[in-house]
């Protein structure tokens, strides 16, 4: 078989694990069903993953990369260059998500509900769900707020309930959940001006 090919079935089976586990789950999508959706072969899905679980640990580098980097980092970059506003455009774009007819929920926190603890595959949503905090903590840094870290992780927390809440039904969870956003901000401590500059 051509590189080529070879590639081709790589990337068709990839893409059709991610819109099958975004919409149904892991847990909840057999590999026989990958195969049939891309068309590929079982030999293939194996000589290009190994297992279920190498192909579950691709799909979240693929979700990293559509949806935190291509989506949630770069839209709210664009949508404003004040760093506060952009803390509060996450809020913003999860409106519209949730209120979009095919909304599926957050794929790293479901991937963590449905394995086991510490395993490979819950190390690797967890680091993923880590790196949307760094982006927050960097608009936080940004911000000139004081323990941006520890601010991430109180923001991450408002986001992920929305998320959830959002799930349940609450299509309007991010309006609510950005009105507790606002009133954190100007409730954290600031860092002096002489220790902005």
């Amino acid at each position: 078989m051509s590189e080529g090919r070879s590639r081709g079935a790589r990337d068709r089976i990839l893409r059709s694990a991610y819109r099958l586990f975004s919409s149904r789950g892991t847990n909840q999508v057999g590999i026989d069903t990958i195969l049939a959706d891309s068309g590929c072969a079982k030999a293939s899905l194996y000589k290009h993953f190994g297992s279920k679980d190498e192909l579950v640990l691709a799909f979240l580098e693929m979700r990293e990369d559509i949806w935190t980097r291509d989506w949630l980092e770069a839209e709210v970059r664009k949508r404003s260059a004040d760093p506060v506003e952009r803390l509060l455009a996450v809020f913003d774009l999860f409106d519209e998500w949730f209120h979009k007819r095919d909304y599926e929920g957050c794929a790293f926190i479901n991937v963590l509900l449905e394995c086991e603890m510490n395993s490979p595959i819950h190390r690797a949503a967890a680091r993923h769900l880590g790196n949307i905090r760094s982006i927050i903590s960097g608009f936080a840094q940004d911000a000139g707020l004081e323990r941006p870290q520890q601010f991430s992780e109180m923001w991450h927390i408002l986001m992920k309930g929305a998320i959830i809440s959002a799930y349940e039904g609450n299509r309007e969870a991010a309006r609510s959940a950005r009105i507790a956003a606002e009133a954190a901000i100007l409730a954290w401590p600031r860092k002096t001006q002489s220790a902005v500059a």
